[in-house]
């Protein structure tokens, strides 16, 4: 299956959806050609995305995308970057108990295994998971069974269960903005409500890298730090990726 560069196509897999994107409010986009890709990018949202404001703005996973795309064409126009945009779950509520528990990143992350799984039938290339906010939480999940990956994006975690060792031989990355509400959120677990560690907490084991100043929903706004460190991950430049400012404060008020 070819996807070509600046075309969004609905990545057909059997393990991806179900029930039906239509119906259930998940969609996955492919932006690139996935077949003949240098690198491969994965974006795995957060809460309260849904497919109608799926393409609202570079917080979205849409927008996301074409703003990774973008940055990715200015950092290294040589490389053949393939992006993936993927709600392949039931995205929940900012505002709901289902975002307190990983009940819904259980689903979501049985369903990314089986993409990633058959996305690296479809290509060689490296695979980077990029994953906000709840979304870390899917990728936490996912990851830890084993997935044939090359890099995993913390970004905004509420917490993770699974040590970053956990997902060796991939890299694991950690971010946080300054401005992020999420800084301010407890990263525990008691009994079913929230998820264990925080990533940005250097005896978690991920590597950090430089969000800047960006809020919850900042991530890949164009023009910021953290869109360029992501876009360094996703390219696979690992020694370009900027690291937080020493003495800077990664978690807590």
């Amino acid at each position: 299956m070819r996807f070509r560069h600046g075309i969004l196509g609905m990545l057909a897999l059997g393990a991806l959806l179900a029930p039906p994107a239509q119906t259930s409010g998940r969609l996955v986009r492919v932006y690139g050609d996935v077949a003949t890709a240098d690198r491969v990018a994965v974006i795995v949202p957060g809460a309260d995305i849904t497919a109608e404001t799926f393409d609202t703005g570079s917080h979205r996973p849409g927008g996301s995308a074409r703003a990774l795309l973008a940055e990715a064409a200015d950092q290294s126009p040589g490389t053949r970057l393939a992006v993936v945009a993927w709600l392949g779950y039931d995205s929940p509520p900012t505002w709901s108990l289902k975002v307190m528990t990983d009940s819904s990143a259980g689903e979501g992350a049985q369903a990314l295994r089986g993409m990633v799984t058959d996305l690296r039938r479809r290509t060689a290339a490296p695979i980077a998971l990029l994953c906000h906010s709840y979304g870390s939480v899917v990728c936490a999940e996912a990851a830890a069974s084993g997935l044939p990956i090359a890099d995993l994006a913390l970004v905004a975690s509420p917490g993770v269960e699974s040590p970053a060792a956990t997902f060796s031989p991939a890299r694991v990355w950690a971010g946080l903005g300054s401005d992020d509400w999420m800084r301010f959120v407890p990263k525990t677990k008691l009994g079913p409500l929230g998820f264990g560690q925080d990533p940005t907490d250097p005896a978690y084991g991920a590597r950090l890298f430089d969000a800047g100043e960006a809020g919850h929903s900042d991530y890949f706004r164009p023009g910021s730090t953290s869109l360029r460190n992501l876009t360094r991950i996703a390219l696979g430049h690992t020694e370009e990726v900027g690291r937080p400012p020493p003495g800077k404060t990664t978690t807590g008020p």
